[in-house]
């Protein structure tokens, strides 16, 4: 399997595991000091992450991307895609429409996503 069959392998790996709240496996496919940059520009770090999944408060009923780009350097990659998803936050349903730019680095052999970053689309 080449990095960029790899990395794309993950990438829907870590999309299932973020649909089924599955801390486990999102665990494994990022790295501890792993940060989200929102669209609006905030950081969303790890445990923060992990924390409203945990408690249900954010819950995603659907995650699809396409339009996947890849490139690796090494032992770093960049991964863009158009994602959208469908969920619920505090109660609250939402939609997004988005451009996710996902950076990993390979250590001991593996992938793992270091940092995410969301721009969503605005209507034109």
């Amino acid at each position: 399997m080449t990095a960029e069959e790899e990395l794309l392998k993950l990438e829907k790996e870590l999309a299932e595991a973020i649909v089924k709240n599955n801390l486990e496996d999102i665990g494994r496919l990022v790295t501890d000091d792993w940060i989200i940059i929102d669209p609006d520009g905030e950081i969303v770090d790890r445990a923060r992450f992990f924390e409203v999944i945990k408690s249900g408060a954010l819950t995603h009923g659907m995650m699809e991307s396409e339009d996947f780009r890849v490139r690796v350097y090494g032992d770093s990659a960049v991964v863009t895609g158009i994602t959208r998803t469908k969920g619920k936050f505090m109660g609250q349903e939402f939609s997004t429409h988005e451009r996710a730019t996902d950076v990993f680095v390979k250590c001991d052999g593996r992938w793992q996503c270091v940092l995410t970053h969301l721009a969503r689309f605005t209507k034109k």
